[in-house]
């Protein structure tokens, strides 16, 4: 029997300073090619304040995370009417980063305009009553705080900007008060922490508005700068449409000279997906929906962050299918246990995490459970990391398949580590290593001799 490729490498290891790779995905402080891959962290919901311990992130570990976006309340950050910053807040957002770089994640942070009196996007936008420096001193509290933490990758700056009842077009006001504000909010970071990447989104479009089922309008001002992560949302519950949208994101990215990392993504579930296995907003679906959604993430390169993780303590009610709710566990509880396995098991497919050298290509395919990556390695760029998710995807084992000269496998039954079924003379198999607790198959280092390189994790064992 044929088992499927190895696991990948190790946890993301210092400072990122991320440069657009082959077209897509970040580089690490050594020039390895990253892929950040996670999960929206809420502070709280519906229901009141969230909390996560080391546990919650070691499931994210297990699930393919090396990322996380922590969503930030203006409310505790400000002095906007309503709004007070809030030492005990800060504390809890020390709690997580800290939480993320003993799991081997980076963070990003996303502002939020909740937790004050009212935010009306037309005020904000006129800056009538210097709404820009209130904003900008919210975040300042941030990029001091963090400036030096090597694990903060940086700061989602403006979260889902609208123009409401705006008297103007959407390009307008992307050109006239959305990318000259960005432009501030850019320059005023890179006093207190250059490095740091800042990620921007796009007007968010009135509902009705939106262009071939896509919600944000195209960024056509550019914003002339550098280090910036162009992080659009695609809550996409139309298949058809899912690579046009991708495919003008890709556009867009090219005009802002900025790799593209999905900020937010995953239509939300229904009330009743939970017990209806197929028709329309059944479990079926939903899978397929989020199959087709990862096949187009992968085959650009993109990273891409979920949300959220959370228990279904609360749903929204703004949708014609009812109640839903953009949780990926089922329970009632704030930090849930119980997946909703229909998507998460495609949020958490194999990929490669971190490679030294550059990727050329990757792909999970659901149907045969196999993993097809081609890269291009770089023995002298340190150890890289291949999430494999063995415990979901390949329960009776897997083997690693790279080239047509090199085998190895892992035998959940035996579980004695990585075996070999066959291997090139110049290759030492004790730098491939399968960390059961992570999911991960780390490789220390590449030949040298191997201009391209073509691996398969695939399901079943050689023996």
């Amino acid at each position: 029997m044929k088992k499927t490729l190895l696991i990948f490498l190790l946890v993301l290891a210092g400072n990122i300073t991320c440069s657009a790779q082959i077209k897509h995905g970040l580089r690490d402080s050594h020039g390895r090619h990253i892929i950040p891959r996670g999960f929206v962290i809420n502070t709280n919901d519906h229901k009141g304040e969230v909390f996560f311990n080391s546990d919650d992130y070691t499931r994210m570990v297990r699930m393919g995370s090396n990322t996380q976006v922590i969503r930030l309340e203006l409310g505790k950050l400000s002095s906007f009417p309503g709004g007070k910053l809030d030492n005990n807040y800060l504390i809890k957002l020390d709690s997580l980063v800290n939480l993320g770089r003993n799991a081997g994640f980076n963070t990003v942070f996303k502002m939020t305009v909740y937790g004050i009196d009212r935010f009306i996007w037309e005020d904000f936008w006129l800056n009538k009553n210097n709404e820009y420096n209130t904003y900008i001193a919210a975040w300042q509290v941030i990029w001091k705080r963090y400036a030096e933490e090597s694990s903060v990758l940086g700061y989602d700056i403006v979260n889902e900007p609208r123009k409401l009842t705006m008297k103007i077009t959407y390009n307008e006001l992307t050109k006239r008060y959305l990318v000259p504000l960005y432009q501030k909010i850019i320059d005023a970071s890179n006093l207190i922490n250059p490095k740091k990447k800042i990620l921007l989104q796009s007007i968010f479009m009135n509902k009705g508005e939106g262009i071939d089922n896509n919600q944000y309008a195209e960024i056509t001002t550019n914003v002339n700068r550098e280090n910036i992560i162009f992080a659009p949302h695609i809550y996409q519950n139309k298949i058809e449409f899912i690579k046009p949208v991708m495919d003008r994101f890709d556009k867009e990215s090219d005009f802002l000279n900025a790799p593209i990392l999905i900020g937010e993504w995953g239509f939300p579930t229904f009330a009743t997906t939970d017990t209806l296995i197929s028709g329309p907003l059944g479990q079926l679906e939903y899978r397929e929906l989020y199959i087709r959604t990862a096949e187009v993430f992968d085959r650009m390169g993109v990273g891409s962050i979920k949300a959220w993780f959370l228990g279904n303590r609360s749903m929204q009610n703004f949708l014609p299918g009812g109640p839903s709710t953009w949780a990926i566990f089922s329970d009632k509880k704030a930090a849930g246990t119980v997946e909703r396995k229909y998507i998460t098991d495609i949020i958490a497919r194999p990929y490669p995490q971190t490679i030294a050298g550059d990727i050329k290509s990757f792909l999970f395919n659901h149907a045969t459970r196999t993993l097809d990556l081609t890269i291009k390695p770089d023995a002298n760029k340190g150890a890289s990391v291949i999430f494999i998710g063995a415990n979901r995807h390949y329960p009776d084992g897997f083997s690693i398949l790279i080239d047509d000269d090199f085998v190895m496998y892992y035998d959940p039954i035996k579980n004695k580590g990585l075996e070999v079924y066959k291997i090139p003379t110049d290759i030492n198999p004790l730098d491939f290593i399968w960390d059961e607790k992570t999911q991960k198959l780390i490789i220390l280092k590449w030949p040298a001799n191997k201009a391209v390189l073509n691996i398969q994790i695939v399901p079943g064992i050689r023996n």
